[in-house]
């Protein structure tokens, strides 16, 4: 008889067990969902961590945006992609020093960046 005790003891734990993980699952799904933008928003930061005043983009327009401020971070969801530069009038190098450098914002991506960004263009 101990030996079918067992049986529902340990039945009844695993039971219990599927119950609770279920119920956890269930509760963290919406809270993860919370979290992501439920429109397209690509807007630069003047601080890490998407921090500080933000500056919205402007997808529609492929032109280069000289920022009002230097950025150091941004975030992207949208279809498009930006291309970020550390110089004025998107061109490329470090800042204040010629090369081929500037970085890449893919699409639903959110980025610090090493370097202040100063003008960006959207690349479709």
């Amino acid at each position: 008889m101990s030996a079918l005790r067992k049986k529902y003891l340990t039945g009844g734990a695993v039971t219990a067990s599927g119950a609770a993980l279920l119920m956890g699952l269930g509760l963290a799904q919406p809270a993860a969902a919370t979290g992501l933008p439920h429109a397209p928003v690509a807007y630069f930061s003047a601080g890490q961590d998407l921090t500080g005043r933000q500056m919205p983009v402007d997808i529609s327009n492929t032109t280069c945006q000289n920022l009002p401020e230097p950025a150091l971070s941004a975030v992207n969801f949208t279809a498009a992609d930006i291309e970020v530069y550390c110089d004025r009038d998107c061109h490329t190098g470090l800042p204040g020093r010629p090369s081929d450098l500037s970085f890449g914002l893919g699409s639903l991506h959110q980025a610090d960046f090493p370097y202040p960004a100063l003008s960006y263009k959207v690349v479709r």
